[in-house]
């Protein structure tokens, strides 16, 4: 039975049988809808095996989506255990699974997807690409992503999650603390995934600096995409270091190697060190897309250039440079010295100057514009005030005396949230309305997101300021309950009522969804913000091919001074286009990491061997294949392009 025993939960309750049930009756239905409407086939040609950066934009967007609502679930959990003194709602155990899934699925499983489909999406049209420079690999890193996503939320059904913090610090990681495979999950779903981010690093940054249209210059780039390439060339340096973490402390959890135990020459603190060293770069990687996209929709609604474009470009560089040099602020604490605090709260004070430039850059475009308060607009203007509120905690943390009160409070909680939840949720929901008719080719409604971005702009803040306050009062991070003589309890229950209004807000976002779909027109033109940008300069949907002809960039915002002032954008005579053809190899060998995850985390030596055998074969595969794409001919373009064309006209 030792061997069953293993994939058993270790701390049964009713919300894990519950879950099991759900994810049963899930997969059933699926199951049964692809049979029954005979998708089988559809599904297999047109989306597992796509290369097309669009479709992997949009299943991106539809994982991060999905993983949003998973780990807000987790949320209104925790808040519902902490709204009132001595709950009983969850147990210790099962609370330290809860915070622990949430932090990893909303920064590993929604916000990075979230940002890979955005750049997915708009980049390559942004800089008048047919693709990303790789396909295949683009389409095996969000293979990778998902297969990762999906091992880490088996783990509730089978073996049990992790519950070591979303930090997973050891020595509370190690087997002697973590005795469940909880831990074993977080090593090798984080692993798997993290090598499919670092694939698209590198793939995106490759990308830009290669396949940019003539004429467009580094310093002519959309800001979306020059935050796109900073953040990806973060991600090729910072992500090596999360994977030898991972890697080291799977050899200690299967292996006993004591790497990062505190006897047998092992070092805890090299745990902390590794993970911040990536931890903290992870921050901006998440926020510089934001302000990508923040400032491409301050231009837009403001009817007029970015104000400061060369220095909104330096600020992002400065940014990332300092990203890597404050990672020891997060354990101020721990017994470094003087001299070390010292240097870390210096940079991180510092870092908060070329930030400040940005929300300076975008004040002064909105204030001689003619600001036009769209849903996308509403949520960038939203976020301005609520992230300084941020980051002025974040000075307040960076004081390494004064972090001594505020560490491993509610107030730490309160400052990330104010910093993660407008710098990256509100851009992507900003981001997402604002190119959603260039997805799909109808807009959202704008009165439903109104109402959406009204109640999560509230409800955000009701939920997380009274923090600031039980902080300061003492109330512990990660404490699952706490008495009524503590005095916490009013706070924490108005913080519970917040939740439910933000949870509101996000379900009102479902419902745009679901409404736009059956009731939006359809007769809208390729360009109904009236936008300053490429993408905005072809069809929508976008064919396959992105650009019949490609454009010629001669200016900063190319497409509005051709709209504006009249300047050629196109200049070629259409030409065969060169694709890349599908794959199925990308999915069949992130089932194959799938199979080599799920047996390390239950210690199943012979199947692991078999799939590391596997994905030596897909790659030697791939190494001998010969596919060199297909040609999409003139005709077939003009085609395309005369049906797009007789659509917009009945659109007008």
């Amino acid at each position: 039975m030792e061997y069953f025993d293993r994939f058993a939960i270790p701390h049964p309750s009713p919300a894990i049988y519950a879950s099991m049930v759900a994810i049963g009756l899930t997969m059933i239905v699926i199951l049964f809808g692809l049979t029954y409407f005979k998708k089988w086939g559809y599904l297999w040609r047109e989306w597992l095996t796509t290369v097309d950066h669009k479709k992997i934009g949009i299943m991106y967007l539809i994982a991060a989506l999905i993983m949003l609502f998973r780990g807000g679930v987790d949320a209104i959990m925790m808040r519902a255990q902490t709204a009132v003194p001595d709950n009983k709602l969850l147990d210790a155990q099962h609370y330290n699974e809860v915070f622990t899934t949430h932090g990893v699925v909303m920064i590993i499983f929604m916000a990075m997807p979230f940002i890979y489909a955005l750049m997915n999406f708009v980049v390559p049209l942004q800089i008048g690409a047919r693709d990303v420079a790789f396909p295949r690999l683009n389409a095996l890193s969000f293979w990778l992503f998902f297969m990762g996503a999906m091992l880490f939320n088996i783990s509730f059904v089978v073996g049990g999650s992790p519950d070591a913090g979303w930090t997973s610090y050891f020595p509370l990681a190690g087997n002697d603390f973590s005795q469940s495979v909880g831990t074993n999950y977080y090593m090798l779903a984080i692993q798997i995934a993290g090598i499919g981010t670092l694939i698209s690093g590198i793939n995106f940054t490759t990308t830009i600096l290669k396949m940019r249209v003539p004429g467009m210059k580094l310093m002519k780039m959309p800001m979306f995409t020059w935050t796109a390439l900073i953040t990806n060339a973060i991600v090729v340096f910072a992500f090596p270091v999360l994977t030898i973490a991972l890697l080291l402390g799977t050899m200690d959890r299967l292996f006993g190697t004591n790497i990062f135990t505190m006897t047998n020459g092992g070092m805890d603190m090299l745990w902390a060190n590794l993970f911040w060293i990536w931890g903290h770069p992870e921050v901006y990687i998440l926020i510089l897309p934001a302000f990508g996209i923040y400032s491409e929709i301050i231009s837009t609604f403001s009817r007029r250039n970015l104000y400061g474009y060369k220095s909104m470009v330096a600020s992002i560089v400065i940014i990332s440079f300092f990203s890597f040099l404050v990672w020891t602020h997060h354990f101020f604490t721990m017994g470094q010295g003087p001299l070390t605090n010292s240097i870390f709260s210096i940079t991180t004070m510092a870092i908060a100057v070329p930030t400040g430039i940005k929300i300076f850059n975008w004040l002064l475009t909105m204030r001689k514009g003619k600001i036009e308060f769209t849903v996308p607009m509403l949520y960038t203007i939203g976020f301005i005030p609520i992230f300084t509120i941020g980051g002025v905690t974040g000075v307040m943390l960076g004081m390494a005396s004064a972090d001594y009160q505020y560490h491993n409070t509610m107030f730490l909680v309160a400052h990330f949230h104010y910093t993660i939840i407008p710098g990256v949720v509100f851009a992507m929901i900003a981001g997402l309305t604002y190119w959603w008719p260039k997805m799909f080719g109808f807009m959202l409604s704008e009165r439903i997101g109104k109402w959406a971005f009204w109640f999560i702009a509230i409800g955000f803040n009701v939920t997380f300021f009274p923090m600031f306050f039980t902080g300061l009062d003492g109330q512990a991070r990660r404490m699952y309950t706490y008495s009524e003589a503590s005095g916490y309890g009013a706070l924490n229950l108005l913080s519970f009522a917040g939740a439910i209004v933000l949870a509101i807000g996000f379900a009102l976002i479902v419902y745009n969804i679901y409404h736009s779909i059956r009731y939006a027109s359809r007769n809208i033109s390729s360009d109904p913000w009236d936008a300053r940008t490429l993408e905005w300069a072809t069809h929508s949907p976008v064919p396959s091919y992105n650009f019949a002809k490609t454009p010629q960039v001669n200016s900063i915002e190319a497409f509005w001074d051709h709209k504006k002032k009249g300047q050629p954008l196109f200049k070629d005579e259409i030409e065969k286009i060169h694709m890349p053809n599908n794959s199925g190899m990308p999915f069949i060998m992130s089932c194959i990491f799938f199979v080599w995850g799920f047996s390390l985390i239950f210690n199943m030596w012979l199947p692991a061997i078999l799939a590391t055998i596997g994905i030596f074969a897909c790659l030697a595969y791939r190494s001998f294949e010969k596919d060199h794409g297909h040609y999409i001919s003139v005709q077939e373009v003009e085609d395309t392009e005369k049906d797009c064309e007789v659509r917009a006209d009945e659109n007008r």
